[in-house]
């Protein structure tokens, strides 16, 4: 079951860098920070995200797990 997530990293990354997180939406912040966000498949899926933070030498500020997005109820006609 996929799960959202949003990290926080040190630094702006150039929105080419989306494609590389596997799509993931790049938000930059005053405060020098880029949030990566979106929907993660699996648990290996999130370390291989975690991975490639540490792989290019950026800091990992913070990882959040996102409340799933509300589902309309099914059982009303």
């Amino acid at each position: 079951m996929s799960s959202r997530y949003e990290l926080r990293i040190g630094g702006h990354l150039d929105e080419r860098w989306s494609a590389w997180f596997d799509d993931l939406a790049l938000s930059h912040h005053a405060d020098g920070t880029t949030t990566i966000r979106g929907t993660v498949t699996d648990q290996a899926a999130l370390h291989g995200l975690l991975t490639k933070v540490r792989d290019l030498g950026l800091t990992l500020i913070s990882l959040n797990a996102m409340p799933a997005p509300a589902r309309p109820d099914r059982s009303e006609p």
